[in-house]
């Protein structure tokens, strides 16, 4: 009786033993992804050139003509106007984020009397599960410069070709990607403490910026001369959610703070980026074109 219990307890043993071992090997399958696939790939909408396999367009294939804006490239109505560009983007530290499922804001020039001032980076809960941001750009399109705010969707759409850095490298989001209601971070592009952060994995696209100009803005003689890609349309047209109040409300409270004017600070704002955190929205949705509310 004795050695019947010893091998059924020596048999619970193995079988816990390979229960804890399958269930690390799909953790760190969900973590670790092949080296010859992205898995960011996801955040682009399904049409058009492959985003893994194919190489993009060339510019002059995507180059807009002048004064003509990219019809049909995002949701988002122009909400600032400017007769000036918009400074080169600043080089700045990302802080960490401050936990799991939260997603990477960068930071951008704006608008206001006073003149261009730099809203800062934040990490934000996203208003939903599965939400990524698709940031926002200027754009020069009939002698002047329009800003077209960013949104919230399943995937990533047209933002000017802007490298914003982060794995915002000027078309798709290479900084991570959603898998089955979790976030997982690349540690290629985000400055991580994985003491804090746990869906942790590394793939290297071959995009990272290493010293290249900056430029802030879409169209004209000196900005990003491209057009939106077929798949970045695509995401336009699914339902999408605006800015989240908390958004509206954090680029505000920078509008008349000295250090984030680009006439005083010459292009390197006092405060590039928050180590606080915006929280979520929870009232913006995604909704289709047209039938959803425009939270400003």
């Amino acid at each position: 009786m004795n050695k019947i219990k010893a091998i059924e307890a020596a048999l619970v043993v193995c079988l816990l033993a390979s229960v804890t071992l399958y269930a690390r090997a799909g953790a760190q399958n969900q973590a670790t992804p092949n080296q010859g696939q992205d898995p960011a790939a996801v955040n682009v909408a399904p049409s058009g050139p492959s985003y893994t396999t194919e190489a993009p367009p060339a510019p002059s294939q995507l180059a807009a003509a002048p004064g003509q804006p990219p019809a049909e490239s995002t949701p988002e109505q122009p909400a600032e106007t400017a007769t000036q560009p918009p400074p080169p983007l600043p080089n700045y530290v990302q802080p960490p984020p401050p936990a799991d499922g939260y997603i990477w804001t960068p930071g951008y020039w704006a608008w206001s009397p006073a003149g261009y001032y730099w809203v800062p980076g934040a990490w934000v809960e996203p208003p939903f599960v599965g939400a990524l941001w698709t940031p926002g750009y200027w754009a020069f399109y009939g002698g002047i410069y329009s800003f077209y705010p960013g949104y919230w969707g399943r995937h990533i759409g047209f933002y000017g070709g802007i490298n914003y850095g982060f794995g915002y490298v000027g078309f798709g989001y290479e900084g991570g990607y959603w898998n089955s209601g979790h976030f997982f971070y690349n540690s290629v592009y985000n400055h991580l403490n994985t003491r804090v952060v746990h869906n942790v994995y590394s793939y290297n696209a071959g995009n990272r910026a290493r010293g290249v100009p900056r430029t802030s803005f879409n169209g004209g003689s000196h900005g990003i001369q491209v057009r939106p890609r077929p798949s970045e349309v695509a995401a336009s047209r699914e339902p999408t959610a605006p800015r989240m109040s908390t958004q509206v409300q954090h680029a505000q409270s920078y509008s008349a703070a000295r250090g984030q004017l680009a006439a005083q600070n010459h292009g390197r704002p006092a405060t590039p980026a928050i180590n606080r955190p915006l929280s979520a929205d929870r009232n913006v949705r995604p909704a289709t074109r047209g039938g959803g509310q425009q939270k400003r």
